[in-house]
This record gives structure tokens, sequence and C-alpha cells, in this order.
């Protein structure tokens, strides 16, 4: 084999590539993934226009009104909607709280969340934030995962927006799992992890009422990885407000492992965000995301109400 190179010469410089942006710690994105499982096709929708927000998670229904009653035809559509695309927008809907519930409650029975306060309705929790406000909803999370049955999913409506900012982001956990190397799938399988509400409501408490809230509401076990119960989709279910810790690991090891973990709701190719407007919904599945309220928009006011639907034991 011959070369052009004549002896002596210096070889050239390798071409820029993969390699080279390995070394730097970055890799491309993802490779591009399914929104159904394999096998599943998409039927259309005959009840109303939806109109996807990406490829992967997040569509927009137009045609329907949430203060209607909802029929047994259009509910099998939103259902089914909602396990598609894991998160449904609805534009102008001036709802009413009595008429929010009886939306949420088509899906099952509400809860009464102990830590968050409550207007007039107590299955209505109420997110006035404003120049003094100080919360955790700007982290990455699954609602209320501390509990024994976590929520099936959440109704979420605009009631007052900032001029800007305030966006929320959704990521598709049925992605992130999906994306990760067979190896550390294997890894995870049979894992639980420690769910506990200490993490984000315990700081408001003494001593007397932490003990008796710890009562209330002991640390609960789910799967690292859980089975949707609808779709049989598998989906990490562990987050960075109410996950503790992975059961017999070292400490060590259980906080790197979470932390790679979380880090997959980061990755924008499961994501969708959301610019809202007065009284924009928002209903998602909890069982298979992850959200992340953007605070970028202090000292101005932002008002939220949100019913949540009571979910299933994780497995």
């Amino acid at each position: 084999m011959t070369s052009s190179t004549a002896p002596g010469t210096p070889a050239a410089p390798a071409a820029p590539g993969r390699g080279r942006i390995a070394d730097r710690g970055l890799m491309p994105g993802p490779r591009p993934l399914r929104r159904l499982p394999e096998g599943v096709g998409s039927e259309p929708y005959t009840r109303f226009e939806l109109v996807p927000y990406g490829d992967l998670i997040g569509a927009e229904i137009r045609g329907v009104s949430l203060a209607e009653p909802v029929g047994p035809e259009l509910f099998a559509e939103l259902d089914r909607a909602l396990l598609e695309w894991k998160v449904l927008f609805f534009r102008d809907q001036p709802i009413t709280p009595a008429q929010h519930c009886a939306f949420a409650r088509l899906w099952g029975e509400l809860e009464v969340h102990p830590f968050l306060g409550q207007g007039d309705v107590p299955e209505v929790v109420r997110f006035a934030k404003d120049a003094a406000s100080v919360g955790v909803e700007n982290i990455w999370h699954t609602d209320v995962t501390w509990r024994e049955r976590p929520a099936l999913g959440s109704v979420l409506r605009a009631v007052e927006v900032p001029e800007r900012g305030g966006d929320t982001v959704w990521a598709d956990m049925g992605a992130a799992y999906d994306a990760l190397p067979a190896d550390l799938k294997e890894r995870l399988a049979g894992l639980t992890a420690v769910h506990d509400f200490t993490l984000a409501f315990g700081h408001g408490l003494d001593a007397e009422q932490l003990a008796a809230r710890r009562r209330e509401f002991p640390p609960v076990e789910h799967p690292v990885v859980r089975t949707h119960p609808v779709t049989g989709r598998r989906t990490l279910f562990v987050n960075g407000i109410f996950t503790d810790h992975i059961v017999g690991l070292p400490e060590a090891e259980s906080e790197e492992l979470l932390g790679v973990l979380f880090r997959q709701a980061m990755t924008p190719e499961y994501q969708v965000r959301l610019r809202w407007a007065p009284d924009t919904v928002a209903f998602w599945d909890n069982r298979a995301t992850q959200h992340y309220a953007v605070n970028d928009y202090h000292p101005h006011v932002r008002v939220m109400e949100r019913a949540a639907i009571l979910g299933d034991r994780p497995y």
C-alpha cells in the first residue's frame, strides 16, 4: 500500500469530529424516539382538533369547552390523547373551580393536598406567586410521589400570568427511559427508591408538627422504573424534589445514580414548553412525565389553580 505523503512530512491534524466532542464531555442529542410503543399506531381524533407541539409530547386540543359536560365518546378520545401525548393544552377556558373539579374528576377521585393552601374548594390548590414568594417548583419533579398513591394526573389553569416569563416545561419520562443504554436499564431493574415529603415541605414545620406529619405520611418506596398501568410503558420515576435515596445502595452510589437519572428530564428532545395565557389549562399524565415551572418572572404576579387526580400504587 502506498501513501501520497512524502517521508518526513508531518501528518495532517485529525478532522474535528465526534471523538473530539466527546473528549470535551459533550455528546450529540438522543436518536429519534417513538411517541407510542412499537407496533401501536395513532388513530384519528373525531371529536376535536389535535395540534401537536412536538413529536413526542404535548398537544393542544381545539374545539372543546371544559365548562360543558363531557360525554363518553369525547371522554374516550381525550383519555386516548392524554395517554398518547402525555400533556394536553386547552386555550380560552374561563372555568369555575367547580367546573375545574368536574372535568378532573372524570378521571378519578381528587386529592386534598395536606401542605399546600386551598381556596374555597378544598380540591383546588391555588399557587399565587409575587415579589415575596419563594418555592421549589423550578426543579424537575413529578407531583406528590411521596404518597403511596401518587397523582394519576393534574389539571392546572392559569388565572393570572406575567407579561413575559412563567412558562412550564414537561418531560416525557418514557422517552427518557427508552434512551438509556442497555447496561444501565439492566442495572435499574428491580431497584426501588424512597420518596419523602420533607425534602420540599418539611422546612416550615417545627419538630412536633414534623413528627405528626411523618406519622401520617411516612416515607414510601416506589420502583425507580415504573410501569404505566394503562400503556404498559416503562418510565423513570425518580425526581429531584421528593426522591431521597435508592434502597440498598451506598449513599455515594445512590446520589451518583440519581444524578444521572435526574438529568434525563433535562434533555430538550424529550420536552415540550408552554407559554401560558389567562384561562389556559394544561392536563398532564403524572405517571409518564416530570415538569418544571420556569421562575423567570420575579417580581411579577403568577396565579395558577390545580386539581390533582389520585392514582394507583406504582409497580
